[in-house]
């Protein structure tokens, strides 16, 4: 299968009767489309509390097996968290060796489309590693506000929908209960978001993670992601305004 191989991904197995069952009651959004068909659902795992762990694709094949498509840095607390809610559920979870493979145009047989935003193209899944990568898809993710796990999605610091998932299809308010639905509910309906993932243009360059200022010196959010002039940021919407400093680079708004 051809493609290039997607950096830093851990590919796990899910088997036992119960194993949609046990996801569905724990994660954003709604994997019952999979009881019946291949494809592929964008989904967080969140704290109690409502705050971001994980986030990751989980698959069912034409072959029917299913599988989480997680990035490394956050498949070992995942698994371990996974398991610990598993109790009585008749579900195996197990790491399996598969590699993931992505790109854009014309998808090999057996790819699906990634299901955040048609630009991110597709995602396939082989015992083989794919070609190296040479795709920016950071220029593509800052293009479209797509946030990436451990970046601008921090675990036990981020809350989903500050994050675009709602836009990206990674929640679904429909489903039913899932661990820390309560309050991503309550955001969505009764308050009315004052920060969130923003583009802006970026003149010169800091690290990722580097605190922005507004004019008088005041913390007003996070610089991300940065490729070609612009970048992500993390902003307060009602104090971003004018020209922000991050570091040595100068920021406005997109």
């Amino acid at each position: 299968m051809t493609g290039e191989t997607a950096p830093d991904r851990t590919v796990l197995g899910l088997t036992g009767k119960d194993a949609l069952t046990f996801l569905q009651g724990l994660v954003s959004n709604d994997l019952r489309p999979l009881e019946t068909a291949s494809g592929i659902v964008w989904a967080a795992l969140l704290t109690p509390q409502g705050k971001y762990l994980a986030d990751f694709f989980v698959v069912r094949l034409p072959d029917d097996r299913l599988l989480i498509d997680i990035a490394t840095r956050l498949a070992g607390d995942t698994l371990r968290r996974l398991t610990m809610y598993r109790l009585r559920a008749d579900v195996q979870i197990a790491p399996t060796g598969l590699h993931v493979l992505r790109g854009l145009g014309q998808p090999p047989e057996g790819a699906l489309p990634d299901p955040r935003h048609p630009a991110l193209g597709w995602r396939a899944w082989s015992e083989t590693p794919g070609t190296d990568p040479s795709i920016d898809w950071d220029a593509i993710r800052v293009a479209n506000l797509i946030p990436e796990s451990g970046v601008e999605l921090i675990p036990d610091d981020s809350y989903i929908l500050e994050q675009g998932f709602e836009r990206l299809h990674g929640v679904d308010f429909r489903k039913g209960c899932y661990v820390g639905q309560e309050v991503t509910a309550r955001m969505k309906h009764k308050t009315e978001l004052r920060k969130g993932l923003v583009r802006v243009v970026v003149e010169g360059a800091a690290p990722v993670g580097t605190e922005i200022l507004d004019s008088a010196g005041k913390p007003v959010g996070t610089l991300f992601t940065q490729s070609g002039g612009t970048g992500l940021a993390q902003l307060r919407f009602e104090r971003a305004v004018g020209v922000l400093q991050a570091g040595h680079a100068r920021l406005r708004m997109a």
